[in-house]
């Protein structure tokens, strides 16, 4: 069994062929999506953040939306770039979301991706301290928003505040029991993996990673996750830790799913470079017949050491054809795959 999810890059534009049009129509239809994706038994509603972009953004006003939409569906992110962020500001507003859903926030972090604009988290007024990288700023403010999740006080009161304060140090509020092991980090290297693991943070892994040794993606991406599994039972945590792998995989049902998807499945793995000095493996998508998809699928390493695969979907093509993506894969691949 899996939990099986999606994973939305909320993009957007004046384009003749898009359902999203504009952000209103990418933040409504995610809404809708995640609604529908709990209706057809998906698990988990994931969406991208990018700044300055034509794409989601903060996502906590939409998390808190869909929290209250739906009842069971986890609803998260992947990834988060903390070197955007406040990591105070940012427990209050999480801690807002997890309780309007219930307790189903699976936040995804991370210290940060390629950006549209040079060193953007410099607009948001962040700069990284003499001596830091600003990757090193975001693991900082990473563990600063772990340090303060757990609930405890920190901050000395107003001995004449406006309203009564509870006795000793206080601590940000609303605070959201349970919230602190539903953080996962978005990891590209094998190195951040064990550092999220020595964290007490489950792992998110995407399609693309870093590459460290030439192999095929999904197995170097299934020794990322072996590592981190050994360096979390090394470091001693009392519970059992989550791995997510991203795919993109379509099944081929009629000639809709062929004209949009057809060529892809000839798809290869794909060596390149998404930083000027760091080569990079892209992971290979996923396009075929069920009976085809279920044998390509079972070769995948990295898959059979997850607990949850999100499906990245065209959210430009509407709510109705993504749900037909979502369920061709829950009806006629999962149960093939002894995922449902």
């Amino acid at each position: 069994m899996k939990k099986i999810g999606f994973l939305s890059f909320g993009h957007w534009a004046n384009h003749p062929a898009y359902q999203t049009r504009t952000a209103a129509d990418t933040l409504l239809q995610s809404i809708d999506l995640a609604v529908a994706a709990e209706e057809i038994g998906l698990d988990g509603a994931y969406f991208r953040v990018h700044h300055f972009a034509a794409q989601l953004a903060s996502p906590f006003p939409l998390l808190s939306a869909i929290g209250a939409k739906t009842s069971k569906i986890e609803i998260g992110t992947g990834v988060i770039d903390m070197r955007y962020e406040n990591p105070l500001y940012m427990v209050e507003d999480a801690g807002a979301a997890d309780l309007i859903s219930g307790g189903r926030l699976q936040l995804g972090v991370s210290r940060g991706s390629p950006e549209q604009v040079i060193d953007g988290w410099r607009y948001f007024g962040y700069e990284p301290a003499e001596g830091q990288t600003d990757a090193d700023m975001g693991r900082e403010k990473v563990l600063q928003f772990l340090s303060k999740l757990d609930g405890a006080g920190f901050a000395i009161p107003n001995p004449n505040p406006m309203f009564p304060n509870t006795p000793g140090l206080l601590r940000l509020e609303p605070y959201a029991p349970g919230l602190r092991e539903r953080i996962w980090w978005g990891a590209a290297t094998n190195a951040t993996a064990v550092w999220a693991a020595e964290n007490g943070m489950n792992l998110q892994s995407s399609t693309l990673k870093f590459d460290e040794s030439g192999k095929p993606f999904h197995i170097q991406q299934a020794e990322q996750i072996r590592l981190f599994k050994e360096a979390w039972k090394n470091a001693g945590h009392q519970r059992e830790p989550r791995v997510s792998v991203s795919r993109s995989i379509f099944a081929l049902m009629n000639d809709q799913d062929r004209l949009y998807f057809g060529r892809d499945n000839k798809s290869t793995d794909k060596f390149g470079y998404i930083e000027s000095d760091t080569l990079a493996v892209f992971g290979r998508s996923y396009a075929a017949e069920p009976n085809r998809l279920i044998e390509e699928l079972a070769k995948d390493e990295a898959i059979q050491e997850a607990d949850t695969v999100l499906l990245t979907i065209p959210n430009t093509l509407g709510v109705d054809y993504n749900v037909h993506v979502l369920s061709s894969i829950l009806d006629h691949v999962a149960p093939g795959l002894g995922w449902r």
